[in-house]
């Protein structure tokens, strides 16, 4: 056992086999382990790929375009493509660490063995602070759409946001299999809306309206393609991240997928490709379309870009319903990989044990309620979905920090560890995804400064319980743990 661990059978701040007093009672492991399984081999490539668009695909709809109003068409364009290189190279080196360790301890798995228990939990927590403030601040966006829609004659959101988290954890509860199949139609509905859409939009491009945002004269650097000068790319990057924020989640699932050494790679570079293509062709047909300076402060920016007159067409009264089923899958993706990683963390003793236990159908029904209900009050109480999405975005980029810088130490430490998938380009590779993580970290307090501060808020809080409580108290017999546990034992036999 790892040291600062015990065995789940022992009393609380058991004894750890780090001080040579006592042993796990490898009976009281199995039984507790027993009562927080997942169902495995419920996720082919496929589902996996369907999940890795859907935690993305709310970003092509809307928020996106706000960046435009940062550092202009150029600007956000120049933001996208490095951001873009930032998710590959987090996403390749994502693929060589979960066919390592295939567990649905995602992120903080591989940190916990490249960095110890403290670098798990701060990569954990940064994780769920992302996976836990999203769904909140999307469900806020369903409930302007169907406001907006006029859909069952609501007046008030509340009851929109109550009915997402109710719902959808509820399809959650029933089953990981039926949940992403769920998923993965609702995706393919608004994927190929944003097909539909960018066919409709590029028969009113027109180049020149790609740089209409009036320049800043007083900016460093400005031009009519950089309206808001060289800064201006800096501040885009957030933006430059809702084409592809989420897509890191796909880990998540590995406990609960078919072969997960093979699908778990396959399913992160098909997701990232597909990706890609939608936000090059949303991007640039939407600018284009009406003009940057039109939809850089939409709240449906999509929909603006079709309204050429103001009126309303057939199609964008269309994509304006699509929009609501890309909120619906990214929501519904991020509530199942915000329980995932509440589960590992729970399961090895981070977080309270409790919220680790599974039902009868294999899924962690704690780690799904309990967000759920954190989730509702949020949206309820705050009302702000563009701040509480910056708060996930401050958490996101830590957590891309931390992995990145997972995969370097390994890499370095640990050469001959069996690498069934290995990363392009090595350390390299995840080196620049290490760095652009940590430039797109300190642009989010050029965005939003409150938000990074609250984050930081939030990781204090939560670093003060594990400093003080659960880092005694974790449970060695934990996937995570024993694969750290094993990496320990190996370097005391090298220097003995």
């Amino acid at each position: 056992m790892a040291q600062g661990t015990e065995s789940p059978a022992g009393p609380p701040g058991g004894t750890s086999a780090g001080t040579g007093k006592g042993a796990a009672d490898t009976s009281g492991t199995a039984a507790y382990l027993d009562r927080r399984t997942l169902r495995r081999g419920s996720a082919g490539w496929l589902l996996l790929t369907g999940l890795g668009v859907a935690y993305v695909v709310s970003g092509d709809f809307s928020g996106w375009n706000i960046g435009l109003s940062k550092g202009g068409f150029g600007g956000l364009a120049v933001a996208m493509l490095l951001m873009g290189v930032m998710y590959a190279c987090l996403v390749f080196a994502l693929a060589e660490l979960s066919a390592i360790l295939p567990t649905a301890g995602g992120g903080y798995g591989f940190a916990r063995r490249a960095l110890g228990t403290w670098g798990g939990f701060l990569t954990g927590t940064a994780i769920l602070i992302e996976y836990i403030l999203a769904p909140a601040a999307i469900s806020l966006f369903i409930g302007d759409y169907v406001e907006s829609l006029g859909l069952f004659g609501l007046t008030s959101s509340w009851p929109v946001y109550l009915a997402c988290f109710a719902i959808f954890i509820s399809i959650h509860l029933w089953g990981v299999g039926e949940a992403l199949r769920f998923s993965l139609v609702v995706t393919a509905i608004a994927v190929a809306a944003l097909l539909i859409f960018a066919v409709g939009a590029f028969t009113e491009f027109d180049a020149g309206r790609l740089n209409d945002i009036p320049a800043d004269t007083t900016a460093f650097g400005s031009n009519s393609w950089l309206p808001y000068g060289l800064l201006g790319i800096w501040a885009a990057f957030p933006f430059g991240m809702w084409f592809f924020l989420g897509v890191e989640g796909v880990p998540l699932a590995a406990e609960e997928a078919k072969d997960p050494v093979r699908s778990m790679p396959k399913a992160l570079a098909i997701s990232l490709v597909v990706l890609v293509f939608l936000a090059l062709i949303t991007f640039v047909s939407a600018t284009g379309a009406r003009g940057a300076d039109a939809i850089k402060e939409a709240g449906n920016p999509l929909v603006v870009a079709l309204q050429g007159g103001g009126e309303p067409t057939v199609l964008s009264r269309f994509v304006n319903y699509a929009g609501l089923a890309g909120l619906v899958a990214s929501f519904f993706s991020l509530v199942f990989a915000g329980s995932r990683q509440l589960f590992a963390l729970s399961r090895a003793g981070y977080l309270p044990r409790f919220l680790s236990l599974t039902n009868r159908r294999k899924s962690p029904y704690l780690g799904l309620l309990i967000p759920g209900i954190i989730g509702f009050t949020l949206a309820a109480w705050s009302g702000n979905g563009g701040r509480m999405l910056n708060v996930a975005v401050f958490g996101a980029t830590i957590s891309y920090a931390l992995m990145a810088l997972s995969h370097i130490v390994l890499r370095r430490r640990e050469p001959e560890l069996p690498r069934p998938y290995r990363t392009p380009g090595g350390a390299g590779t995840s080196s620049v995804a290490f760095v652009l993580a940590c430039s797109a970290l300190v642009a989010t307090f050029l965005v939003d400064r409150d938000a990074a501060f609250i984050a930081l808020g939030v990781y204090a809080v939560a670093l003060a319980y594990f400093a003080f409580y659960s880092r005694h108290r974790l449970v060695a017999g934990a996937p995570e743990e024993e694969f750290a546990a094993l990496a320990a034992a190996e370097a005391e036999l090298r220097r003995g």
